[in-house]
């Protein structure tokens, strides 16, 4: 026993077994071997599909980033066109709105001009058979007050009494 405890104690110096420190440097290096056959080669490839995703959902976000700003603009483009379009149809509306307002004064200042010339026309036919029936009525009082002279000889009281029954008889006919 003492041969095989002094070779162990020949490979210490200093505190350190040299056999100790082989087997644990060998299966250190196992361990880094087996590490790298097995666990480096799936977590690098996990590392790198979650760089891959990382990196793809970026882009994505930035292509959708990009994609709401054309969306963005594109809707201003048009809200902005609509707004045009109906600003256009309120001045249309205008404009056909102060031009049936013109249509209409135009047309009532023609109307009203047609009524009163058509009614000057009537006043001036009405003046004319008030004049013929007048005339009429003096020619067949002139007439009566002719054979009524002749009939008798006038004094000039008869006159005066045949002009003021003349002029009763007109006053009585109106």
């Amino acid at each position: 026993m003492h041969s095989y405890v002094g070779l162990l104690t020949l490979g210490a110096v200093g505190g350190f077994r040299f056999g100790d420190m082989l087997a644990q440097l060998f299966f250190f290096l196992l361990l880094l071997w087996l590490l790298k056959k097995f666990a480096w080669g799936p977590l690098m490839n996990v590392m790198q599909q979650r760089e891959e995703y990382v990196a793809s959902e970026i882009e994505s976000a930035e292509k959708s980033r990009l994609e709401a700003e054309a969306a963005s603009k594109q809707a201003a483009e048009q809200l902005n066109q609509v707004r045009q379009e109906a600003q256009k149809m309120i001045e249309d509306a205008k404009n056909a709105g102060i031009k049936q307002e013109q249509d209409i004064i135009e047309s009532a200042r023609l109307e009203a001009s047609r009524i009163k010339e058509q009614a000057q026309k009537d006043i001036q036919n009405e003046k004319e058979q008030a004049i013929q029936a007048l005339q009429a009525q003096v020619a067949s009082l002139s007439v009566l007050i002719a054979s009524k002279v002749i009939e008798k000889e006038i004094t000039a009281q008869d006159q005066e009494n045949l002009i003021n029954e003349y002029i009763k008889e007109v006053g009585e006919e109106r």
